[in-house]
């Protein structure tokens, strides 16, 4: 199946999806963006009741009732939809929270986060298991790894220098968050061919203007976002300690949908894709 053929199969799944189960007590609640995509793509969005704020995609599941932000849930809101199945992808908490859902009389489904080929496919059979779609999941899941391994070997099968990547998380006060190892960003610029350009610590560390210049990265990437924690790409570049860098001097600054971008869901090897576009030319 090429990559035409697999995005139509996903669009039928998504749209076979859409007759959301609002009113049926005892059905599922996707917390995770990427939970709640999976879900949609082995056609069983008609089994969610409710998901979390971070699940934007498909669009058929922004009419579903949202239950907060998945790592500030609170256990009302969860069980407010009288759910028969939880399924939760690792991290979400606070963990009063989890603890409280656990104990619950609700099946409880925690979905592991790796940010490799393997650890989306595991993903995918978790789900699929959880929910009653263990053919459709192994189907999902092989061909999902297929096309992230055919997609990151043309990332890397190219002439030139591996451009250096600084992924902004924020910008909140003028002070940069950014992404050091361990991290989806970097597992997504590993796989597009670049090179994180913090690898002195690991997980997400304001960094002070000394470091934002040594760092000297070529492309900064951040998400698209709204409210204090955005910034838009002539407001960054301005800030005097990404001026001062490569990236600074030529504009260059990436913005990709943060959930297509970090979920490490079915449209990973897409994502891979652009974001080697992006930085390279098609």
């Amino acid at each position: 199946m090429n990559r035409r053929d697999f995005t139509l199969s996903l669009m039928a799944a998504f749209a076979g999806s859409s007759a959301l189960a609002q009113d049926r007590p005892g059905g599922v609640v996707s917390i995770g963006g990427s939970v709640t995509e999976i879900i949609f793509a082995l056609g069983a969005g008609n089994q969610l009741v409710a998901r979390d704020t971070t699940s934007t995609f498909p669009q058929a599941a922004t009419a579903l009732p949202d239950v907060g932000y998945m790592r500030a849930l609170s256990p009302e809101g969860v069980l407010s939809v009288d759910p028969a199945l939880i399924v939760a992808e690792e991290g979400a908490g606070p963990p009063d929270t989890i603890a409280i859902l656990k104990a619950a009389d609700v099946r409880f489904v925690s979905v592991p986060q790796r940010y490799t080929a393997d650890g989306i496919a595991s993903k995918i059979r978790t789900v699929g298991k959880a929910i009653g779609a263990r053919t459709k999941a192994e189907a999902l899941a092989d061909h999902v790894t297929t096309e992230l391994a055919q997609t990151v070997a043309r990332s890397r099968n190219r002439t030139g220098t591996d451009k250096s990547v600084l992924f902004v998380l924020s910008t909140q006060g003028g002070r940069i968050m950014a992404s050091g190892t361990g991290t989806a960003p970097a597992a997504m610029m590993e796989m597009a061919g670049a090179r994180n350009a913090i690898t002195g610590f690991e997980g997400y560390k304001p960094l002070t203007d000394e470091a934002v210049i040594a760092a000297a990265p070529d492309v900064i990437l951040m998400m698209d976002r709204q409210g204090s924690h955005d910034s838009s790409p002539a407001d960054l570049v301005a800030l005097p300690s990404v001026a001062a860098t490569p990236a600074g001097r030529t504009g260059a600054v990436i913005r990709m949908n943060g959930l297509y971008l970090l979920g490490f869901g079915p449209r990973t090897a897409y994502a891979v894709r652009d974001l080697h576009d992006a930085l390279y030319g098609a």
